[in-house]
């Protein structure tokens, strides 16, 4: 998807306008692309409290899911001077949670991702590695912390998610994409969706099993393992121990 950086950051600027910073004088705005092309934004929202304010970043998210939810795929913050604001960290992680590891975040130098902003971030993975959440029937945490667009969203348990592990900025991670076909009865092929770059397996299955109980996971040297629900097909045989 392309990003129009100068409209993010112009909309940030606006935004940086109608900020509540009385306390602080410190005016803040952001402007996030969805991935269905829609721009959210937000400012600053202080309070008497100061340890309740509310950060620029807080109120895209919250546009984000009150307009449609979706996934970040850019964003843009801005001080009162129009120059690149970088988030805080509790920002970081809200980030992380709605844009994932590849969301690029505006930068006083180039714009850059949340692997870089925060580089071995938690997440819903960490959960599902350590309490299963996810995992069981019936419950909603990771197809909340990893949506899937609504574009997809009637090919959920359809397909099939293959996970690899790939190379980014030179350091090992795993990524996967979603395909059409659901094995070899079936002919209809093509790529439905690309995920993110994750630093472990787990994360990366668990982005597949929200979409379908179909995951394989590839070997550096080509073979496959099982990572999805129930016994593993006769066609491969072996389970991942993910």
């Amino acid at each position: 998807m392309e990003i129009d950086w100068p409209a993010l950051r112009a909309a940030a600027v606006d935004m940086m306008g109608r900020a509540y910073a009385p306390y602080s004088k410190f005016p803040v705005g952001a402007a996030a692309l969805v991935d269905d092309g829609r721009v959210v934004t937000g400012c600053n929202v202080e309070n008497a409290a100061y340890g309740v304010a509310l950060c620029a970043e807080c109120g895209v998210i919250s546009a984000l899911h009150a307009t449609g939810g979706g996934r970040l795929v850019a964003l843009a913050c801005v001080d009162a001077a129009g120059a690149a604001l970088m988030p805080c960290g509790r920002c970081r992680q809200l980030l992380w949670e709605h844009g994932g590891p590849t969301c690029l975040v505006d930068a006083p130098d180039r714009p850059r991702s949340m692997s870089e902003l925060l580089p071995f971030a938690f997440d819903v993975a960490d959960l599902a590695e350590i309490t299963g959440v996810g995992d069981r029937p019936g419950e909603t945490v990771t197809d909340a912390a990893v949506d899937v667009p609504a574009a997809l969203r009637e090919w959920i348990g359809r397909g099939t998610v293959f996970v690899h592990t790939d190379c980014d900025g030179g350091q090992p991670v795993w990524s996967a994409y979603w395909e059409r076909s659901a094995g070899a009865d079936e002919t209809e092929a093509g790529i439905l969706e690309e995920g993110a770059y994750w630093p472990t397996s787990t994360a990366a299955v668990a982005w597949g099993r929200v979409r379908t109980p179909r995951v394989v996971v590839v070997e550096s040297d080509g073979s496959l393992a099982w990572a999805g629900e129930g016994p593993p097909p006769p066609e491969i045989g072996e389970e991942f121990p993910a």
